[in-house]
């Protein structure tokens, strides 16, 4: 079946099974966190199931994974759940392993065509957030990291736009992550890259609130 590109919410019957997909990288995964189930995809999860009482959770996040590997090592698996709502969460890797932007943009483009194409669901995904307010870069030399700060905002743009093209709900983690990471190093684990507990739970909340835009009483 092949679904179209109108506006989407989630399910109106609560009491129905429903699937959760998570798909990207090492925080999707919960990589800083004291537990895996202290990541931000868990505590949205328990979150959802105050809605959504039977929601289900499928984590295919893995550390390292870029765009590439999401479409490639990820996509397949969630499509094939047939999930209400996916999260996604890339773009880090991408960069430090200096992927073009382009090459981004035309992952991003098959990811989001295949999920709203060959699947109902929701699709909710966050931004970069500013890994120059990271302890471990913000330590490199000022010229590095402006280099770095620079493309994580044209990475932002094009996630921005791809979205804007499939109806992909996009969190916004960028500017909060400026804000939170000002003088407060408990929002960042101990290898000063990956969130920390706290780092997560602020993470689900602004996700929670992507995805409470969709939910059916929103329409």
């Amino acid at each position: 079946m092949i679904y179209n590109q109108r506006e989407r919410f989630l399910p109106a019957d609560a009491t129905a099974a429903f699937t959760y997909v998570a798909l990207g990288n090492s925080v999707v995964y919960g990589t800083g966190a004291s537990s895996r189930s202290r990541g931000y995809v868990p505590l949205l999860h328990h979150q959802l199931q105050t809605v959504y009482p039977h929601a289900r959770l499928h984590n295919l996040g893995s550390n390292g994974a870029t765009a590439e590997q999401v479409l490639t090592q990820q996509l397949a698996q969630a499509v094939a759940l047939r999930p209400h709502l996916v999260t996604l969460s890339v773009g880090p890797n991408d960069l430090t392993q200096a992927r073009p932007l382009y090459a981004y943009t035309h992952d991003l483009e098959d990811i989001f065509e295949r999920l709203t194409s060959q699947t109902e669901a929701v699709v909710v995904a966050s931004t970069l957030p500013d890994i120059t307010r990271t302890p471990l870069v913000a330590g490199l030399d000022s010229l590095t990291r402006q280099l770095i700060g620079d493309q994580v905002q044209r990475f932002n743009g094009a996630l921005y736009a791809v979205a804007g093209q499939h109806d992909v709900e996009v969190v916004d983690v960028y500017e909060p992550s400026r804000q939170m990471a000002k003088g407060d190093t408990s929002l960042t684990a101990a290898d000063g890259y990956h969130p920390s507990d706290d780092g997560y739970a602020h993470w689900a909340e602004l996700m929670w609130r992507g995805i409470e835009r969709r939910l059916p009483q929103a329409q």
